[in-house]
């Protein structure tokens, strides 16, 4: 039996890819490579020593992914695959409706077909809007949020939920991210985000290697103590190795369960920035813009139900996660558009 990594050829999707394998799971990929790269599949096969079953189609499309789960014998479902551009949203929300909901909706008809019972979901601490108190935890409220991609990750979990409610074979994980950052140890894989980065790590970083200039800081008089935007940085391999916990866990349970995956920390953005140059030795120049539209003061996880449910924990520290940030950067300057130097 196999994992179905929908838009598993992405950042995260990559990186479970590896902690899936390494975890004796089956590992099947299917992406369409909008915002990913083939590439990135190779290298996981690289470091794995495994060969990976990859589909190129479009997870919304249902003849082809009727195919996958004729051709592989799939049990579980995990789903990274949807467009994640906060601004490419708000300029083109019909795109982001039509992809992100219609390939949640193939998924769950397609599984129903093929008697596959087990979905993960990659979802966002987004769904929480500002909070009433913090840390997170998954009792707080959903809230309005500020965009249509936030909007879509809100709607999939009430499809969800709604789809739960109506089988009771269905056994569903909500995996609310908080801020995933790193890469793999190996250097071989990371965050490549095709035009400008929308995150601030992969933007410290290409303007480590000297892609960019300068880091534009969105905001400095926020109610902070450094006056910028406080955020709960996770570990890219720590989250990969979320999934792995998943998955194991909806083998074994039924109904739906919201689980935040994070470290229980917050960080600044200046904090990031100074780790980063402390990590790497790398001055990182910087510029203070405007505060953007919707962004929260500050925002981190109470991490306690995964721990409870899942057995699972965030080890990597924020050292770690410059390191391998930079590890990844400096050998792969333009991506995966290019191979080491």
């Amino acid at each position: 039996m196999a994992v179905l990594l929908a838009g598993g050829a992405g950042y995260i999707g990559s990186h479970t890819a590896i902690e899936m394998i390494e975890a004796g799971m089956e590992v099947v990929v299917v992406d369409n490579f909008y915002n990913s790269d083939p590439e990135a599949i190779r290298r996981v096969e690289e470091i794995t020593g495994r060969k990976i079953a990859l589909y190129e189609a479009d997870v919304a499309d249902k003849e082809a992914m009727r195919r996958v789960f004729a051709e592989q014998s799939i049990d579980t479902v995990v789903h990274f695959a949807g467009m994640k551009a906060v601004g490419e949203s708000v300029e083109k929300p019909v795109m982001y409706y039509r992809n992100n909901l219609d390939s949640t909706l193939t998924l769950l008809e397609v599984m129903k077909e093929y008697d596959c019972n087990r979905f993960i979901f990659s979802s966002s601490a987004t769904v929480y809007g500002e909070p009433d108190s913090l840390p997170l935890s998954e009792a707080a409220p959903k809230k309005s949020v500020n965009c249509p991609y936030g909007w879509t990750k809100w709607m999939i979990e009430q499809i969800l939920t709604d789809a739960v409610a109506a089988d009771d074979k269905l056994s569903v994980v909500l995996l609310r991210y908080f801020n995933p950052v790193g890469a793999h140890k190996s250097g071989r894989i990371g965050e490549d985000p095709k035009g400008i980065p929308n995150n601030l790590f992969p933007f410290i970083a290409q303007v480590a290697v000297g892609r960019r200039d300068h880091l534009n800081l969105f905001g400095n008089d926020y109610p902070t103590p450094d006056g910028t935007c406080i955020r709960d940085y996770i570990h890219v391999v720590d989250l990969a190795k979320g999934h792995v916990a998943a998955a194991r866990y909806a083998a074994e349970h039924k109904g739906c369960e919201i689980i935040n995956l994070g470290t229980g920390n917050g960080y600044s953005v200046l904090e990031m920035i100074h780790a980063f140059e402390e990590a790497t030795g790398i001055p990182i120049p910087y510029e203070i813009a405007p505060r953007r539209a919707g962004d929260l003061p500050v925002s981190y996880a109470c991490a306690d139900k995964a721990e409870k449910l899942l057995g699972w924990k965030a080890e990597l520290t924020l050292t770690d996660m410059c390191r391998d940030t930079w590890n990844w950067q400096s050998k792969n300057p333009n991506g995966y558009r290019e191979e080491e130097v």
